[in-house]
């Protein structure tokens, strides 16, 4: 049967395109564009007319089974130019290259490892909360997050830096959270966005490099992906990655390394503050295995419970709420023809609430986990770490990172939502709380 010319989709501007919607709440604009339209929707992006996949097979579609013709934009890469051609950005064989150089990191045995600094740090957060106390809980989980991916990757303490760093990041995300500073502004043009953005990456540069740079005139090998990317080799010509490569992969996994576990672990407290039987039965699972010590990686086979909290906590609030590819020639789609240059958008936030794979989908329930759920769901039917070939490289990282982080927090400190302070979701290159999330801490 031929392909269809084109899928339903809401009436569109014919210059601005939807663009109106989406800038005032893109959450919202592609959820109901998945209620009314069906598994593929047309829209437009500008004068540009653009997809919406909202079905497991056609995710998959796009990002396995017909992968190589569907690339990130460069519009995409435009909005994350602080971390180069990194492997968040960069495609073909060059992509495959730095993975597998990459990806020794990251092995079972090496992640292991990490958990006891990944405690040891949440320990010295928690050390520093007074009972009582109203703390920014999403700024703690960045600074937390930020060290640990700075020890474990690099080895190095950033304590000193930490609000320097991080001051710099949020202005990364909130550049990204307009769709004109994205799409539209040329990265030349002297905007007051666009120079904050240059300020932030050139004060990001600024502490990466001499660590590249200290690090490669000692020669020292402290076992950490650091010292892999500067003393790995391609097996092809032996060539090593120069101080700018090494720049790129290091900025693009600490900044995926701590950006998106910080906010799945807060928006994980804003659940749990509100669903006191779900914290009561975590504390429950905790008291029963941990007792009052410290968790380890070897007791997260006995925490099932607060893995299943994590993941549903993604579920409805995905790190990474959207991505986007775009055909580089003509293909067929869900039986609809897609032209080479046009974007497809996939939209985690959306699928993750569909009730066509989830049971009342916008009640956070973590024991829709049990009884191995995740093998019943369609691959693409909840997916916060991406999927295919460029799947998350730290999700064993991530999901470890978060499982003992909650746990280890849990345990001592009960955090309770002040009912004045506004919680809106910013949805930038990752689900942010726009204003973050003060909380009341009580020491247990």
């Amino acid at each position: 049967m031929p392909a269809v010319h084109l899928p339903p989709g809401p009436k569109a501007h014919f210059l601005v395109g939807h663009l109106p919607e989406i800038n005032r709440d893109p959450l919202k604009f592609f959820s109901q564009c998945a209620r009314e339209y069906g598994d593929l929707v047309r829209w437009q992006f500008g004068p540009f007319p653009a997809f919406l996949a909202n079905h497991p097979d056609l995710i998959e579609q796009v990002l396995v089974t017909q992968y190589p013709n569907f690339v990130k934009s460069s519009v995409y890469r435009r909005g994350l130019r602080v971390v180069g051609n990194g492997l968040l950005t960069s495609e073909g064989d060059f992509w495959q290259r730095q993975r597998r150089l990459v990806q020794p990191a990251f092995h079972q045995e090496r992640i292991v490892a990490y958990g006891k600094v990944m405690v040891d740090y949440t320990e010295q957060l928690i050390d520093q909360w007074r009972d009582g106390e109203i703390r920014d809980i999403h700024q703690d989980m960045m600074l937390l997050t930020e060290e640990i991916v700075s020890k474990t990757l690099f080895d190095v303490d950033i304590k000193d830096e930490a609000e320097g760093v991080q001051a710099a990041l949020n202005a990364v995300m909130d550049f990204n959270a307009s769709l004109a500073n994205q799409y539209f502004l040329p990265g030349w043009m002297p905007t007051p966005s666009n120079l904050r953005y240059q300020r932030a990456i050139e004060q990001l540069d600024a502490i990466v490099y001499p660590i590249i740079n200290e690090r490669r005139a000692s020669g020292k090998d402290t076992g950490d992906l650091l010292s892999l990317l500067l003393q790995v080799r391609d097996e092809s010509d032996g060539t090593g990655m120069s101080d700018r490569q090494v720049r790129d992969e290091a900025m693009t996994l600490f900044l995926a390394g701590h950006e998106t576990t910080a906010n799945a672990m807060t928006w994980t407290w804003f659940l749990l503050a509100q669903h006191p039987e779900v914290e009561a039965k975590l504390q429950e699972e905790l008291k029963t295995v941990l007792g009052d010590r410290a968790p380890t990686v070897a007791d997260l086979r006995q925490l099932p419970y607060t893995e299943r909290v994590v993941l549903e906590s993604m579920r409805l609030y995905p790190p990474v709420w959207g991505m986007s590819r775009r055909a580089v020639e003509d293909c067929v789609l869900g039986g609809y023809e897609v032209k080479g240059g046009t974007t497809v958008f996939i939209n985690q936030w959306a699928m993750h609430r569909d009730p066509r794979f989830f049971e009342n989908p916008e009640v956070f329930h973590p024991d829709r986990w049990a009884d191995n759920f995740i093998k019943k769901l369609p691959t693409f039917a909840y997916f916060p770490f991406g999927g295919g070939s460029r799947i998350c490289i730290g999700k064993a990282f991530a999901m470890m990172e978060a499982s003992l982080l909650l746990a280890a927090i849990a345990q001592k400190f009960r955090l309770t939502l002040q009912p004045e302070y506004p919680v809106v979701v910013q949805p930038s290159l990752t689900l942010r709380p726009k204003h973050g999330m003060k909380m009341l801490v009580t020491q247990r």
